[in-house]
């Protein structure tokens, strides 16, 4: 398993190896190598959508800040956290 670490000037993008699709705002992953699906909120579920092609972590949070109440440092740590289960899980990768 790769330990490469996500940080804010990380650039990520959903693994090839999945589909998904959106559930009454919420987003529904199937990672196809596995056959284990994956829900996510829609806070989730938005940070899912702006990574469908490599984005830089911080262009991630500046854009969920933006569109939620809540702070930039909460926005971070919960962004960094979604995205290294992401990873953990296989669904994501980090663009070189």
């Amino acid at each position: 398993m790769e330990t490469t670490m996500i940080d804010e000037s990380s650039v990520v993008v959903a693994a090839d190896h999945q589909t998904s699709t959106e559930v009454d705002g919420e987003s529904v992953i199937l990672d196809l190598e596995e056959g284990i699906y994956y829900g996510l909120n829609p806070m989730g579920a938005r940070i899912w959508s702006k990574i469908q092609e490599p984005t830089a972590v911080e262009e991630i949070t500046g854009a969920i800040t933006a569109e939620y109440d809540v702070g930039a440092e909460r926005c971070r740590e919960d962004v960094l956290s979604l995205l290294r289960d992401l990873k953990e899980n296989e669904l994501i990768e980090i663009a070189e």
